[in-house]
């Protein structure tokens, strides 16, 4: 079998596993515990909490642990947005994770005026278009780092001083781009971000929120006064600890990315080459270095991936955040698809460790598997 599903979740990292495992036995204790065993558990913690904030650029008082992208997600846009005293306008794209989207229609409930961004078809936000719609009222700008699905990069730096500009808070979703791109949060310029563990080799449940120190922020749980007050429940000691593992490890083969995207842009080419009726979504080149996804126009994007499955090729369409959904990709029709084209999609998104071979193989099965497809008719 050949994994090209990284942007659904990665492999645990045996590293990662190592650093947890002590946290499954002798140093099992409670973080909140005022005994040994738990102030064994509370300095793993607060350790971890440590390293994460130091990949980050950030303070370890402005990290919290959470179960997950979609609680970081949540808590963000929720978070700042009820704790704003500035007004109730929320402004987010058109290509966001379900996690933004969703976050941003319950605040439309509660009476926020939510704006929608468009994008251009390569999956942007052009600065201007966050420009028009910023106002003085505006109580966060939420804008991904890099897409799930379709892997463009976006101009965080850019778009976050336009935000600073007119005093709002700005959020990205990190979660694709972490182990990828540089988090520094001072050079991004943000004042929360989301991340999640089981996207750089950490287990699936943990993950991590940034929020500036300074900036308004209602907790969305409650109870015995956790993180600092911003998420209460106890907390996963071994996770925390695994999550800090697999950034710090992420972090450290940033160098390897130029190897990457030249396995990356072989692999596009050959398939755009082979494949007449393959298209590329996303920007060309600012793309996240493991991501390549296409539409197929004439073919279905599941009986592709059944093909492929079939064939040794694990890899996934271009909605996958949906999986099971009839419904297109909401970030293809944002940028431009037809609806059916939007379901011809099949995104592959793979890893350091992904060879040459692999994505070789890849390919020619790619090939097969849509002449396979076409021929059904």
């Amino acid at each position: 079998m050949i994994y090209l599903d990284h942007a659904a979740t990665t492999p645990l990292r045996r590293e990662v596993l190592e650093a947890m495992w002590p946290h499954f036995g002798p140093d099992f204790g409670n973080p909140s515990s005022h005994h040994e065993v738990g102030e064994s558990a509370r300095r793993a913690l607060e350790q971890a909490r440590a390293d994460v904030a130091q990949q980050l650029g950030a303070r370890a008082s402005e990290i919290t642990f959470t179960s997950g992208g979609t609680e970081a997600d949540n808590a963000a846009l929720k978070g700042i947005a009820l704790a704003a005293p500035r007004g109730k306008h929320v402004v987010i794209s058109s290509i966001e994770h379900p996690a933004v989207l969703e976050s941003a229609e319950f605040l439309g409930r509660l009476g926020y005026e939510i704006t929608v961004l468009d994008v251009d078809h390569d999956g942007m936000v052009h600065p201007e278009v966050l420009e028009a719609a910023l106002r003085d009222e505006t109580t966060l700008v939420s804008i991904q780092h890099a897409n799930n699905e379709v892997g463009t990069i976006q101009q965080v730096e850019t778009l976050s001083r336009l935000a600073a500009g007119r005093g709002a808070p700005f959020h990205t979703d990190a979660v694709q781009a972490a182990g990828w791109l540089d988090l520094d949060v001072d050079r991004l310029g943000v004042q929360a971000v989301s991340i999640s563990g089981h996207k750089l080799g950490a287990p699936k449940g943990i993950g991590v929120l940034y929020v500036r120190r300074g900036t308004r922020f209602e907790p969305l749980i409650h109870g015995g006064g956790q993180e600092s007050g911003r998420r209460s429940g106890t907390e996963n000691v071994a996770a925390a600890v695994g999550m800090a593992a697999a950034l710090r490890l992420a972090g450290d083969g940033g160098a390897g990315n130029d190897e990457v995207v030249v396995r990356r842009d072989a692999f596009i080419e050959r398939v755009l080459a082979e494949v007449p009726s393959a298209e590329l979504t996303g920007d060309r080149n600012h793309r996240l270095p493991g991501s390549a996804s296409f539409v197929f126009p004439g073919t279905n994007g599941e009986t592709i991936l059944l093909e492929l499955e079939a064939r040794g090729i694990v890899c996934s369409s271009g909605s996958a955040c949906a999986a099971g959904s009839d419904e297109p990709s909401h970030v293809l029709t944002a940028m431009g698809y037809d609806a059916a084209v939007a379901q011809t999609a099949v995104r592959f998104t793979f890893g350091r460790t992904t060879t040459s071979e692999e994505l070789d193989a890849a390919a020619t099965e790619l090939v097969r598997a849509v002449a396979a497809v076409s021929a059904l008719g």
